[in-house]
């Protein structure tokens, strides 16, 4: 088992272990039920696979799963090929060009051609005075499950922005990355120029990121700079960024509008069980555990419903509002974040995080995860769905208010369990 699988383990047990003790000596019994914290001797290979998906709060670079794309991907190209190509900190440059289809009114345009484009040194010039740092998962929106979730670092992009004098005519930003100089293989993203210039409802800014959890940003992650949107699902935050486009057109350019995406989707709140056990006896309490993504509604309730396979759904109740569903407990901060921080302490300044302390001033923090538990009653022997849903801060129900696959997965968390006589 890797460190830092053994380190979530050891932290999410502690959180549980705590949780589960208060309530007494049913709830201690039922926490060593948990496969979570079962020895490997013996257990279910598929059980064993997705227990070594789970991360700690913050993900170490290479635990991140990569859904890059490429051939060869970026990040696979030898150091000699990255340097020739502008992916190292001492080769990196971004041109900042008006839209030759809908042209922006610039007063300078940063090109090579010109020797202007902007380069790491300008880059980190800003961030003496400009950085700023802020918690982030990062997911896919047709997967579902995070990838990773980090403390991410940049200088806002509009301070580039502003470096070509912009005037009339500008109202979206179109950016892409290094692609392996194929037209076929760009993958493309773009934002309204209002969210660049101004953080809006208590967002951090989008930013030229170059640091993860306070290390310079691996190949794999997007080195030496990326996009990085606190909101945004991933195919908003491309890596290995080359090229911004100031444009007069109002339409986004997303690849992922082309394949029939919502591309203005922020991050959806939901909820997922970690594995239960295999099977339980008749009348023994149930532990249950999971993870929640903080979408961008925030979170104010965890809830889990257990329905046996052998009574009917209810009917006419899609998302199961109706269902007798249960409160589950969000459990607290934990005492380590994971991500291989420098001292287990979060950097200073980071959004939501006291200075001083180093500890978030409100807790789950939005568009980042949190974990949960509940101890369920004895059932009688049969087979049950275990449901799990999320509340968010608006009062809305998971899979709503944004049910649709399209915009991100939302779909209510399941997971079977069987109770034997």
């Amino acid at each position: 088992m890797d460190t830092e699988l053994a380190s979530f383990i050891r932290e999410h047990k502690d959180l549980t272990r705590r949780f589960f003790l208060r309530l007494g000596a049913v709830g201690a019994s039922s926490f060593s039920a948990l496969p979570l914290f079962c020895s490997d001797d013996g257990q279910d290979p598929a059980l064993d696979r997705k227990i070594r998906e789970i991360e700690s709060w913050l993900t170490l670079q290479d635990g991140f799963r990569d859904v890059s794309r490429g051939n060869p991907r970026p990040h696979s190209l030898d150091e000699a090929k990255r340097k020739k190509v502008g992916l190292t900190r001492d080769t990196w440059s971004l041109e900042v060009l008006s839209d030759p289809e809908n042209k922006a009114s610039l007063g300078r345009q940063l090109t090579k051609k010109d020797n202007t484009a902007f380069t790491f040194k300008h880059l980190m010039r800003l961030a003496k005075t400009r950085a700023v740092r802020f918690p982030k998962v990062m997911t896919c929106l047709n997967i579902g499950c995070p990838l990773g979730n980090g403390i991410w670092e940049g200088v806002p992009l509009r301070e580039v922005l502003w470096l070509t004098q912009p005037g009339r005519n500008l109202r979206r930003v179109f950016y892409h990355g290094y692609h392996n100089d194929d037209p076929e293989q760009m993958f493309r993203s773009s934002l309204p120029v209002g969210r660049v210039l101004e953080d809006l409802y208590d967002l951090p800014p989008v930013i030229l990121c170059y640091k993860l959890n306070g290390q310079w940003l691996e190949p794999r992650r997007g080195a030496p700079v990326r996009v990085v949107v606190p909101e945004a699902y991933g195919f908003k935050n491309i890596k290995w960024l080359s090229h911004l486009y100031l444009t007069n057109d109002w339409r986004a350019n997303d690849t992922y509008g082309e394949q029939n995406n919502d591309v203005d989707s922020p991050l959806k709140t939901f909820c997922d069980p970690f594995p239960l056990p295999s099977s339980v006896k008749t009348g023994q309490p149930v532990p249950v555990t999971g993870y929640a993504q903080v979408g961008i509604s925030g979170l104010s309730k965890v809830q889990v419903w257990i329905h046996n396979d052998a009574e009917k759904l209810p009917p006419e109740d899609e998302y199961f509002l109706k269902a007798p569903w249960r409160d589950a407990t969000i459990l607290p901060p934990p005492k380590s974040w994971g991500g291989g921080l420098a001292d287990n302490r979060i950097p200073s300044p980071t959004y939501g995080f006291d200075p001083k302390t180093g500890q978030p001033r409100t807790w789950p923090i939005r568009l980042s995860r949190a974990h949960w538990a509940v101890l369920l009653p004895g059932l009688p022997a049969g087979k049950y769905t275990l449901r799990c849903r999320t509340i968010d801060s608006n009062g809305a129900a998971q899979p709503l208010p944004r049910p649709f696959r399209k915009s991100g997965r939302a779909k209510i968390g399941e997971m079977p369990l069987t109770v034997e006589a």
